[in-house]
């Protein structure tokens, strides 16, 4: 009996220490790259274009903002780079991806957005940066974090202030997951760009592409993001697809069709969600995140059109 009780203790613990290992590798924060705004994946997709994006990102960075700040309503300090062209204007939130920064992820996008007019606040996403927190959890927590963004920016500019939400990647899939939730009437509108659908199908995918066992990997992932994490990455309300059900705000939803992370089909599955609501781009031979940088006329024209449509006047 006393071997039969070991024995149990013996697999409890080792069962906590794969958890630990698969969570620490997959959601904990911030990894060694992480807050490097020029660590960008060099492959076939990026090579041709790493001189470009690095001189982006080196352009917005002169840029001067606001550094501003909320607390989470789980206590963890966020910070914020806001960015004003004229008082009273409207605001793009900026929600980058799984590991990025904001300058990385929307060091095309900002510039655009600014030139059409608006102010911007690119929010460093909780665990990344100089936000506080430890573990990414794939829009179950960030979602809220991002309303939160929205009521500040109602404090700040005002109520009446145009909001349109913008993400790319994962934050893309947040601000999604967002549009479901009960918003203010100033918030106007969504940009979402290579979205996936909700975490277990891109995490499962992922760990399918490695080789691993993926029912007993996802299982200790779900495990570890409950104990070292603190939050239920099984949470079925995290779904950007059926969050846009719920969306009463219009959706412009952009992805690359040669995307080898997220696959487009995520972004036609979430478009399907709502058809009336949601405006479907997708860039031909665009990888992840690429479709500004694969044609940028194209990609301007179809925001810049989307802006203007939901803002109407300013």
């Amino acid at each position: 009996m006393k071997y039969v009780f070991w024995g149990i203790i013996g697999v409890c613990i080792l069962i906590q220490f794969l958890a630990y290992i698969v969570w620490r590798i997959a959601l904990h924060s911030p990894n060694k790259t992480q807050n490097d705004d020029h660590s960008v994946a060099e492959d076939e997709q990026t090579k041709p274009i790493l001189s470009k994006i690095h001189s982006m990102i080196d352009d917005l960075n002169a840029i001067p903002y606001e550094t501003v700040s909320i607390v989470s309503r789980d206590g963890k300090r966020l910070y914020g780079r806001y960015y004003e062209n004229k008082a009273g204007a409207p605001v793009l939130i900026c929600c980058h991806g799984y590991r990025g920064t904001p300058s990385r992820d929307f060091s095309g996008g900002a510039t655009m957005y600014r030139e059409a007019g608006c102010n911007l606040l690119m929010i460093e996403q909780r665990a990344h940066l100089r936000s506080e927190g430890r573990s990414i959890t794939m829009g179950v927590m960030e979602r809220y974090d991002v309303l939160d963004w929205i009521y500040f920016v109602c404090e700040k500019c005002g109520p009446e202030t145009k909001i349109v939400l913008a993400g790319i990647s994962m934050g893309a899939a947040t601000v999604l997951m967002v549009a479901g939730m009960d918003l203010p009437v100033n918030v106007c509108g969504v940009i979402a760009d290579a979205p996936f659908t909700a975490p277990k199908p891109i995490l499962q995918r992922v760990m399918r592409e490695m080789h691993l066992p993926v029912k007993m990997v996802y299982a200790l992932l779900v495990y570890g993001a409950w104990l070292f994490g603190g939050f239920r990455l099984s949470d079925r309300t995290v779904n950007a697809a059926e969050a846009v059900k719920k969306a009463h705000v219009p959706i412009l939803l952009i992805h690359g069709e040669d995307d080898r992370f997220v696959p487009c089909e995520m972004g036609r599955e979430i478009a399907a969600a709502n058809p009336e609501l949601v405006e479907l781009h997708t860039f031909p031979n665009a990888g992840h995140g690429l479709s500004f940088l694969t044609d940028e006329p194209r990609y301007r024209a179809i925001c810049m059109s989307f802006l203007q449509r939901v803002l109407g006047d300013r």
